[in-house]
């Protein structure tokens, strides 16, 4: 049985790491609020180029020049990137596993193909470095998403594509629903797909549409990956939150625990003192 040093020390210990889970916990509640906006923000803005383009690529559907953009160019699946954006820090729950696994589960469906992974965060940098997994650059650090550390991400996806190194690009990551729900999103990113069947606008353009869809293609895919970043990055928020309060609770659970089983080791030391008292007593 252990001693009541041992036991207030554990309980001391406890209650460090409770105090510790509890102000990550508040950290990350404001973070998550920032990351939040952010997120709210990008996605009308998101969905409101994805209409324009698809107006832009309806228009351009009688011109050939719009079909030979080489970002729409399609090919067989035999070369394919997959970006994969976990978190550079742990403590967020099952967070990073799911990506990981997911990432995995990706890999195993393709055996045809040669999946090469572009790995932004540290979490899944370090994972897939350790087991040897094709890799063709990585990216940390990026602890709130801006657009400028996003381009040379999808730049370089973008470049990979075009010159044919890649004949698909992938995002994997997780999107923002609530406090408690984050979604593993996997989407293809290249070739873009322009929205087929959509009913004719009558715009007048000022440039050839054709000139339009080059120059918004790119900056689609920009936002996608940006859109990407900031969703994992409110998902991570919330996860780490959610865990910590978790971890803040089972903390309060041992803490009462211990102190239940301290009381009860002092109050049996107190009987056997007692006990040895009057037995001493009664042999005299």
């Amino acid at each position: 049985m252990p001693s009541l040093i041992d036991i207030r020390r554990r309980i001391r210990s406890v209650k460090n790491t409770q105090q510790i889970t509890k102000a990550m916990k508040m950290v990350s509640a404001a973070k998550l609020r920032r990351a939040q906006d952010r997120v709210i923000a990008a996605r009308p803005y998101v969905a409101t180029l994805r209409k324009v383009l698809a107006n832009v690529a309806a228009a351009a559907a009688a011109d050939e020049q719009a079909g030979a953009n080489p970002l729409m160019a399609r090919r067989p699946e035999q070369r394919i990137l997959l970006v994969l954006i976990t978190s550079d820090k742990g403590l967020a729950g099952a967070f990073n596993a799911n990506l990981i696994r997911g990432a995995q589960r990706f890999a195993a469906e393709r055996p045809e193909a040669a999946v090469t992974m572009e790995l932004v965060g540290r979490k899944g940098r370090d994972f897939f470095r350790k087991r040897g997994a094709r890799i063709s650059g990585e990216t940390i650090n990026i602890a709130k998403p801006t657009y400028e550390a996003t381009t040379p991400i999808s730049g370089k996806a973008m470049e990979m594509y075009r010159k044919g190194e890649a004949d698909s690009v992938y995002l994997l990551y997780n999107e923002f629903k609530s406090v408690i729900a984050q979604k593993l999103v996997l989407t293809r990113v290249l070739p873009v797909t322009l929205a087929e069947g959509a009913a004719p606008v009558d715009y007048i353009f000022e440039q050839p549409p054709a000139e339009m869809l080059e120059a918004l293609l790119p900056r689609y895919v920009e936002m996608e990956f940006f859109r990407a970043l900031l969703e994992t990055a409110a998902a991570e928020h919330a996860a780490r939150m959610t865990a910590m309060d978790a971890a803040t609770s089972n903390a309060a659970e041992m803490i009462e625990k211990l102190t239940l089983f301290m009381n009860r080791v002092r109050q049996a030391s107190i009987t056997k003192e007692i006990i040895e008292v009057v037995s001493g007593a009664a042999a005299e």
